[in-house]
C-alpha cells in the first residue's frame, strides 16, 4: 500500500463552501505543509467578500503570527500609509498572503524570530487557499506585493523587476492560474509591485524613492478599478 505523504498540500483541507468565514475556519486545521508545526496560528485573509481589489503578500510576519491578522505589523503600517496616499481605502480591500503560516528562524541567544522566505514547495502547497479566497471574493483586480506573491499569481517565470506597476491581463499565461481555471475567478486585471517591507529594508537615502514607487504603482491599481 502506498505511503501517504506527510504533508500532502492544502487541497484536501479546503471546503466546498465559498464564503470566507467557512474558509477561514477550515484553514485553522490545515497541515498541508510543515509550516504549521512552528507557527503560532494560521493567518488567513481579512476584508469584505465584496472587495473589488485583493492584495496578496508573501507570508505573515512575526506580529501577524502573534495577532492572527495579515499586514498588522511594520510592513502593514507602510501599506496603510501608501494606500491612503494613493487614494485607496484599505477597508474596501481584501488582504491576504500566498502562504498562511509564518516561516521563521531563531536567533541564537535571543527570542527574536527572523523571517525566512517560504520555499517553492510551501507556496505551492498553500495555493489552494489562495485560489479559494479569489474564487470567494471574485475581485476586479488582484495585486501581488513582492516577488513570492507575484510567482504564486503569475507563474514562476514572472519577473517583478520587469513588470512592476504594469496593468497585466488575467488570467496569466503561465502558472497555476493560467487558462480556464484563472478566468473562472472573474478577475479582469492583475498588477505586481514591491512588498511594503522592501521600503523598510531600503537604505535611508533610498527609502523615500522606494515608498514613492510603491504609491505610484498603487495609483495604477486605483485607475484600473475605474
Amino acid at each position: 500500500m502506498p505511503t501517504r505523504a506527510k504533508h500532502p498540500g492544502a487541497a484536501q483541507f479546503v471546503p466546498s463552501a465559498s464564503d470566507l468565514g467557512h474558509l477561514a475556519q477550515a484553514a485553522t486545521g490545515c497541515t498541508g505543509c510543515d509550516l504549521y508545526e512552528n507557527a503560532t496560528q494560521v493567518v488567513f485573509g481579512r476584508g469584505p467578500q465584496t472587495a473589488r481589489l485583493v492584495f496578496v503578500g508573501e507570508q505573515p510576519g512575526d506580529v501577524e503570527d502573534t495577532e492572527g491578522a495579515p499586514f498588522v505589523g511594520p510592513a502593514g503600517g507602510v501599506l496603510d500609509r501608501a494606500l491612503r496616499d494613493s487614494g485607496i481605502e484599505r477597508g474596501d480591500t481584501y488582504v491576504t498572503n500566498a502562504v498562511k503560516h509564518f516561516r521563521w528562524k531563531a536567533v541564537r541567544g535571543s527570542k527574536r524570530r527572523i523571517h525566512e522566505k517560504p520555499s517553492a514547495g510551501q507556496s505551492t502547497a498553500c495555493r489552494p487557499w489562495l485560489a479559494a479566497e479569489l474564487a470567494a471574493v471574485r475581485p476586479h483586480l488582484v495585486v501581488a506585493l513582492g516577488a513570492t506573491a507575484a510567482g504564486s499569481l503569475f507563474g514562476a517565470s514572472f519577473r517583478l523587476t520587469q513588470h512592476r506597476g504594469e496593468a497585466l491581463s488575467w488570467p496569466p499565461e503561465t502558472g497555476d492560474f493560467a487558462g480556464l481555471a484563472g478566468s473562472e475567478l472573474g478577475i479582469e486585471h492583475g498588477l505586481a509591485t514591491i512588498h511594503p517591507s522592501a521600503v523598510l529594508r531600503a537604505e535611508p537615502d533610498e527609502r523615500q524613492a522606494a515608498y514613492d514607487g510603491l504609491v505610484a504603482d498603487l495609483q495604477v491599481a486605483r485607475e484600473l478599478l475605474g
